[in-house]
């Protein structure tokens, strides 16, 4: 969980009450948040009886990001206790009612295709604040953001620039300008070359290095603005006398990128001269059909049932008082018009955690206490448990391989690349594996589309062990699917490998027909058997680089009239023996489980 520090006595001041430790530690375990530090108590004044301001560390949980900097964490503490009401975020045109615009580049589609934006007009920065500021970016930078792959945040002084904007996508030769808090204009390569030394920034260039063309934003008069998710241009970069800021946010994730936008903008308009107020932006995005006004701050509407709530919590309050609940978590919430059963809740744009009326559960437990919940051994299951059919399967075929005197093994599902193909003699068609993005050694460079790199590899670090060495592995493997949402699929997958002095193709194809007997799948001694027709299992001798030829075979079966090969087996080629670093025959049998589910 990410943890923010934040000035213990300025945190006090906005709570209105002073608090000992102790004090301040309960009431963040009410909110559901932990007091890890309280630095009074932990770090020694300096030599000259000096200290600094102390600080209160405190851990926050990870789907909280409205409360990853001092403003949310005052604000919903304050909320909490009943000292604020939930604050209600409007969005104010400029005074000419013109509002600035962003024009989006097609060109963008090919590197970072979504953009939003905010303006804060009139906002007020002291130190404490500018640093708040400065953090919070930071923050949801290396949480939500997963080290701006997926958002990034640039901040500018709108003053300092002339609208309408344009996003978009040139060659790294085509862009020039002054980074922040640099003196010498560079272009896109000489940037790249000139952070690679640089600790803080240096660990985002892979994100755009590779790409033909960088993402860039620029103002009216051709100035830039920024070069994300890298670096801002040191013509906008906002200080303590910066009166409105222009917020660009650009991301590869949209959801991600309206949640950042929304809370950056947020949490600091209560520091504009008309509290509680985001200039919005018009975004203009004819070619992917994005054209909008951003950002969004309507609170979302969402209805929780009033006996799930009691169910899980084990209560018995009415809508009215669950409404209360729920209003000292930042929600407004009203009794339903449309039944007794339901309260109808509208979710603030700070809430971005909440996905289901489980959430809304969730609130309730915390706004009533959970010490206040009432203890009992419940009279029934709140839940229905059973283990997945595939899990199930498994555990089946495990106890099945282990009874018949084989050593279950469980290696790691990512390997090399070279491990998953070049040593089994298999080509990569590039539409199989799963492959990194930014693999951090040459042994995790892929998702694993077959069991045998695993199992092998145990049978090489075991070499001391005696002979025959029997492994198995029930696990899954991992294959692209393009037309799925996630572009993958799991396969579950079981596998096993023989190694001794003798080649042990008899013991694995015992051992297959001893785990499809138990399947119920009956065996046929060709496809022809019984017509043609009959439901079974069957093999036939296949070529496959794999193996050492003549000595694999593949495993088909019938259901329903329906034919598909699920697996093979065989004696490994002596060439894959060599890549494993293997000295003894081995015989290798792998199949797909989810046929017989």
């Amino acid at each position: 969980m990410p943890t923010i520090s934040v000035d213990k006595e300025a945190l006090f001041a906005a709570l209105g009450q002073q608090y000992t430790t102790d004090e301040f530690d309960e009431l963040c375990f009410e909110f559901g948040i932990e007091l890890d530090e309280d630095t009074s108590l932990t770090v020694p004044s300096k030599p000259d009886g000096t200290r600094d301001p102390d600080q209160l560390k405190i851990e926050i949980p990870a789907n909280r990001y409205d409360m990853l900097c001092f403003e949310g964490i005052a604000l919903m503490l304050q909320i909490f206790q009943g000292k604020k009401s939930s604050p209600k975020y409007r969005l104010v045109p400029p005074p000419s009612g013109q509002l600035e615009k962003v024009t989006i580049l097609e060109d963008t589609m090919k590197i970072r295709p979504y953009f939003s934006s905010a303006i804060l007009r009139n906002i007020k920065f002291t130190q404490a604040r500018y640093d708040s500021f400065i953090a919070l970016q930071d923050k949801l930078h290396q949480n939500l953001a997963r080290q701006r792959t997926l958002v990034s945040i640039g901040t500018h002084d709108l003053d300092t620039l002339k609208g309408p904007f344009t996003y978009e996508a040139l060659p790294p030769e085509k862009i020039n300008f002054i980074a922040l808090n640099q003196t010498k204009k560079m272009n896109g390569h000489e940037l790249m070359k000139h952070y690679e030394s640089e600790k803080h920034l240096s660990k985002y260039l892979h994100i755009i290095r590779d790409s033909p063309v960088y993402p860039i934003i620029y103002d009216s008069n051709r100035t830039v603005c920024s070069m994300p998710p890298i670096i801002n241009s040191d013509h906008s970069k906002i200080t303590l006398d910066t009166k409105n800021v222009f917020i660009d946010v650009t991301a590869t994730d949209k959801t991600k990128l309206d949640i950042v936008t929304n809370i950056i903008a947020t949490m600091f308009s209560q520091y504009t001269q008309e509290p509680l107020t985001v200039e919005p932006v018009e975004i203009v995005s004819a070619h992917n059909h994005e054209s909008r006004q951003v950002p969004d701050l309507t609170p979302r509407e969402m209805q929780a049932e009033v006996g799930y709530i009691n169910a899980c919590c084990g209560l018995d309050l009415d809508a009215s008082t669950i409404c209360s609940l729920l209003e000292k978590m930042s929600h407004n919430a009203t009794p339903s018009k449309e039944s007794p059963n339901l309260v109808d809740v509208h979710i603030p744009p700070t809430r971005a955690d909440i996905l289901h009326q489980c959430d809304l559960m969730e609130d309730v437990a915390i706004a009533y206490g959970f010490n206040n919940l009432p203890r009992y051994f419940p009279s029934k299951s709140g839940t229905v448990a059973k283990a997945l059919p595939v899990n199930k399967l498994g555990d089946i075929v495990r106890l099945e391989a282990a009874m018949a005197g084989w050593s279950e093994v469980m290696p790691l599902i990512l390997c090399s690349h070279d491990e998953n193909f070049k040593f089994l003699n298999r080509r990569d068609d590039g539409s199989t594996a799963v492959k990194l993005a930014n693999p951090k050694t040459a042994e995790y460079q892929v998702v694993r589309t077959s069991l045998l790199p695993g199992l092998l590899k145990t049978i090489r670090e075991n070499k001391s062990h005696s002979l025959p060495m029997k492994v198995f592995e029930v696990a899954d493997v991992v294959f692209k699917a393009p037309e799925l949402e996630r572009k993958a699929r799991n396969e579950r997958h079981f596998a096993a490998a023989w190694c001794g002095k003798s080649s042990g193709f008899e013991v694995v194809h015992g051992l297959l027909d001893r785990i499809l007997a138990m399947l119920r799948c009956k065996f046929l001694i060709s496809r022809t058997e019984s017509g043609g027709d009959a439901d079974g299992y069957w093999i036939e001798e296949t070529e496959e680089e794999t193996f050492f030829p003549g000595h694999a075979a593949s495993i088909w079966t019938r259901a329903s009239g329906k034919e598909q090969i699920i697996g093979i087996f065989g004696i490994l080629h002596p060439s894959v023996l060599k890549c494993f670093e293997l000295g003894y025959p081995v015989s290798t049998l792998e199949i797909n489980l989810e046929v017989f589910l």
